[in-house]
């Protein structure tokens, strides 16, 4: 669990980090810094929003009866899914345009108004922010491990996130974008393939999906579930020592047509992109502010 959120934080935060650095470059360079304070304003509103998201799905859910905490938990899981799916599929694609395309939203912004260019900063930010918060609960719920590691891991990988993307705007470090998105996108497709065994193991225990009690394994006479080994795998790949046909299946299929999918494109021109350096200048604008 403190691995999986780690680099859910560490992604979806970098993504974020990234949309900033893009957008407060782009103003510091062509010298529009008065637009400094509405991005900021759009940058504090998406944080603010996902982290009611997040809280109102991780303490809304304790007062919901079994079946209905069910319903939405795995309601909520594929949700996540279908968004992380999307989401490394999207920065995979969207290759070099990321930065042009960014900065083109916020020139015409401009010339509309302070409301648009805090929109423009609050979509880019506010979606990697309700994707980490959806995949936060998803990945806090599906796994038996309580306690700090959870919230531990996200600090860290959002701390992290914070850190590189305050290095790559200074000038101080560079980072291969392209390279880091495959590994971290190949990772996110096998904690969200363990992800949606777990929106199907509790759409079947809310009476949606049928299947519940009919066992691919049983491996509980071998491996227990509270032993280390098997917490560290289920907080991992969500995977435990019993599991029903319908919630390996849908782990097994998952993997088997998101993975390739995604390590296909992986080389092309598309994705040796570093969004951060064509926005960034040359010059350290950080020292210049």
């Amino acid at each position: 669990m403190f691995v999986s959120n780690a680099l859910i934080g560490l992604r979806e935060g970098l993504e974020a980090a990234l949309v900033v650095v893009i957008l407060v470059a782009f103003l510091v360079k062509t010298d529009r810094r008065w637009a400094l304070r509405h991005v900021w304003t759009g940058v504090g509103a998406a944080v603010g929003l996902s982290v009611v998201v997040g809280a109102v799905l991780t303490f809304g859910t304790d007062g919901l009866d079994d079946h209905t905490a069910e319903l939405v938990t795995g309601v909520a899981s594929l949700l996540a899914v279908v968004l992380v799916t999307g989401m490394v599929f999207w920065m995979r694609s969207v290759g070099r345009r990321f930065a042009g395309e960014l900065t083109g939203k916020l020139d015409r912004a401009i010339d509309a108004g302070p409301l648009a260019i805090a929109t423009v900063a609050f979509l880019g930010v506010g979606r990697e922010g309700l994707e980490s918060a959806l995949f936060f609960y998803a990945t806090v719920q599906s796994a038996a491990e309580t306690g700090l590691a959870p919230a531990l891991g996200w600090v860290v990988g959002i701390g992290a996130a914070v850190a590189m993307g305050v290095a790559i705007y200074a000038g101080a470090v560079r980072i291969n974008l392209a390279r880091f998105f495959r590994w971290t996108g190949a990772g996110l497709v096998v904690v969200a393939a363990g992800i949606l065994a777990y929106a199907v193991h509790e759409l079947q225990e809310a009476g949606v999906l049928p299947g519940d009690g009919v066992y691919a394994f049983d491996l509980r006479s071998v491996v227990d579930p509270a032993s280390p080994l098997a917490m560290v795998v289920r907080g991992i790949f969500n995977l435990r020592p019993r599991m029903a046909v319908l919630e390996i299946g849908a782990w097994a299929a998952y993997l088997i047509v998101v993975m390739p999918l995604f390590l296909r494109g992986v080389g092309s021109p598309k994705t040796t992109t570093e969004p951060a350096r064509e926005a960034v200048p040359a010059s350290h604008p950080a020292r210049e502010a």
